[in-house]
């Protein structure tokens, strides 16, 4: 939780919302905390949302807003992360071969503006990016590699878009258009659109959706493309997957190679391959990413291609097709071992929405997934999708997962090939007394640079080592400054503080000396 009290935080969100026309109900009652006894909150868990762009799911809400309303409405969306004790967030910035920056590549999305290649009057973008820190979340930046638009006519696209100036690059399916993934100056240029964002802008994560081949038919027309390149390949499907096999590959080293910090991986669709179809496959009955999106998401954790991975398990417990209960393991053991870090997609869309199965109208069917979680020690947390429906908390969905699993506030998960870097230097806590509101720490960073956030610890003993392993002691992560001043609501006479500062990657520092409230 970040520096204001939860009471200051819902008032501020509400006044938000309110500016951007975005209603946020408050915390709805919710059942009991599924907390066991004995369970140890972690210190470090993934805590994010997916925040959509394309025909303005989420974020911008309708094209033409005014910049003043685009960022209020995108502030809102930052406050209810905070406010639902999130720590990151993915927000798509390249919907359909657009940019939500001024990219020499691509024309400005039409989703700011109603036009595409139209000026918004601002960098949403470089906005999102700053705002996002300014709370303490970490902001991963979210593409769509292949979809050029949601409609199926090039002459509607601007008339200066890659799509116009190589219309050999396109192919129309189902309505919509497409890069050709086939094709080599495709692949690099998508490469280089994507890693302009990379390069410019200080995110932290680097994001891609489920999509790459719309199909598994000819009716996606790359024939010519195949007819060119497709020499060794036993077959269409064997080099369309070698093609996303490569964006992959490349990618992961591209993103490495500029900028190694920075978190690079995808939320694919929740089922590689069934056990009918390959031994190695889930027990499920569903789609498979493997066949009809040509996405080899089993291979890509092997092979170490990607930093993390976050399967879409949009699927409820004891769905027949695809128990969620049957695919938690089955994901845990593909990651284990790994170095690949495991994060779930969690269907908040689903939670009491029309025309679900009744399973989706429990309450806590959500929060029950992320209870089963806890016996696989692979997984590293959850992603939302969607924010409105995070915001929106039907039955009281979302107050289940933040009552019983988000009790305690959490840093981002940190990499293992991060975790030997230097961490940030030790900050001195220089005071904690007693104010109206409760207890005042102010704490200093030390060293050039001030750290990415402050996790503060309270005890009502002296701390021991193992005592900042988890999130026990955990009270709050505020974002950090030079100088910051932060106040405990709950603290009182006899309380002992500790702080630590955490950097971009999540690495943590030594514990500050011991400050107690007289």
């Amino acid at each position: 939780m970040s520096s204001p009290s939860r009471r200051s935080v819902l008032r501020g969100l509400a006044l938000a919302a309110a500016a951007a026309s975005v209603p946020l109900p408050a915390l709805a009652a919710s059942p009991a905390s599924a907390s066991p006894a004995g369970y140890v909150p972690p210190l470090r868990q993934m805590r994010g949302m997916w925040i959509a762009s394309v025909v303005n799911i989420n974020w911008p809400s309708k094209p033409g807003l005014t910049p003043e309303q685009q960022q209020a409405e995108l502030t809102a969306w930052l406050d209810l992360a905070v406010a639902r004790r999130l720590n990151s967030v993915f927000v798509q910035i390249r919907p359909t071969a657009d940019a939500f920056w001024p990219s020499p590549y691509e024309p400005w999305s039409q989703y700011l503006t109603g036009v595409q290649g139209q000026d918004p009057g601002y960098d949403p973008l470089g906005f999102a990016v700053e705002a996002a820190h300014r709370r303490g979340l970490a902001f991963h930046a979210w593409f769509n590699p292949y979809r050029v638009s949601m409609q199926a006519d090039p002459a509607k696209l601007h008339p200066d878009h890659p799509g116009r100036r190589h219309p050999e690059w396109i192919v129309p399916y189902g309505g919509k258009l497409y890069y050709n993934p086939g094709i080599p100056e495709v692949r690099a240029f998508v490469q280089d659109a994507m890693m302009d964002a990379v390069t410019r802008y200080d995110i932290d994560g680097v994001h891609f959706d489920d999509y790459f081949y719309p199909v598994n038919t000819t009716a996606f027309d790359d024939s010519a493309a195949y007819a060119a390149y497709g020499a060794g390949f036993p077959d269409l499907a064997a080099w369309r997957r070698n093609n996303v096999d490569l964006l992959v590959r490349e990618m992961q080293r591209r993103v490495r190679r500029a900028k190694p910090e920075v978190i690079w991986g995808i939320g694919p669709s929740g089922i590689w391959r069934n056990k009918a179809t390959d031994p190695l496959g889930s027990d499920t009955s569903g789609g498979q990413s493997y066949d009809n999106l040509h996405a080899d998401t089993r291979g890509w954790v092997k092979k170490g291609w990607l930093d993390y991975v976050a399967p879409q398990l949009y699927w409820y417990i004891g769905q027949s097709n695809a128990d969620y209960v049957k695919l938690v393991p089955w994901w845990s053991d593909v990651a284990a071992g790994t170095g690949v870090q495991l994060w779930i997609g969690q269907a908040a869309y689903k939670a009491g929405t029309a025309g679900q199965p009744a399973e989706w109208f429990q309450p806590d069917e959500l929060a029950r997934h992320l209870t089963l979680n806890r016996d696989h020690p692979e997984v590293g947390g959850d992603i939302w999708y969607n924010a409105a429906d995070v915001r929106d908390d039907r039955l009281g969905s979302i107050s289940a997962v933040v009552s019983g699993h988000y009790t305690r506030p959490a840093l981002a998960p940190l990499l293992p090939r991060l975790a030997g870097g230097e961490p940030p230097r030790r900050p001195v806590l220089a005071s904690a007394r007693r104010v109206s509101g409760g207890v005042e720490l102010h704490v200093e960073a030390a060293g050039p640079r001030a750290p990415f956030q402050f996790a503060v610890f309270r005890f009502d003993r002296p701390a021991r080592r193992q005592d900042f392993a988890d999130a026990t002691h955990l009270v709050a992560v505020v974002p950090a400054g030079r100088h910051v001043r932060w106040v405990d609501p709950d603290g009182a006479p006899g309380h002992r503080y500790h702080v630590t500062a955490v950097d971009r990657a999540s690495r943590q520092s030594e514990p500050s000396r011991e400050r107690r409230v007289p």
